[in-house]
């Protein structure tokens, strides 16, 4: 009769083991989950924009995250007026803008843009307004809606 009191006490104790491990891994679980939902958010990266006269525009990637060019959305200003046409990133061929835009921007360039790398477009004449020497052209990047870049550079 003691041998089954016995295993009843072994079963119980195994039994609260088991739960107390369950408990402990769901538990981990949510700890993790907490924790990668909490570090969503726009990706942080540093750029750089440069300009010139001939209308190319420039952002150099100095540091940050990696960039996904699929998530973009690029608008630039020239003396404080939007382009009428905006770069469609990536691209190679758009309305307003000289075919075959440098780095990533370019839609036969790995999307993936990386501290280090450069991406570059040139204004067409036939956009409005022209960047000129001495214009003022501000650039924004977005990644999905957050913006992640504001910069404004003198051409020239």
């Amino acid at each position: 009769m003691t041998e089954r009191a016995v295993s009843t006490v072994v079963g119980v104790a195994a039994l609260l083991a088991v739960t107390v491990a369950l408990a402990a891994g769901a538990g981990i679980a949510l700890q993790a989950a907490a924790g990668t939902a909490a570090s969503e958010g726009p990706p942080q990266a540093r750029l750089e924009l440069s300009a010139d006269p001939d209308g190319t525009v420039v952002l150099a990637h100095v540091g940050g995250d990696r960039l996904d060019v699929g998530t973009l959305r690029v608008w630039v200003a020239v003396d404080g007026e939007a382009l009428d046409d905006q770069p469609p990133v990536p691209f190679f061929s758009a309305h307003g803008f000289v075919s075959g835009p440098t780095g990533p921007f370019n839609a036969a360039s790995d999307p993936a843009w990386t501290a280090g790398e450069t991406a570059g477009v040139r204004v067409a004449s036939t956009n409005s307004p022209t960047v000129d020497r001495g214009s003022t052209v501000t650039v924004r990047v977005y990644a999905d809606d957050d913006l992640i870049f504001e910069g404004t550079t003198t051409a020239g």
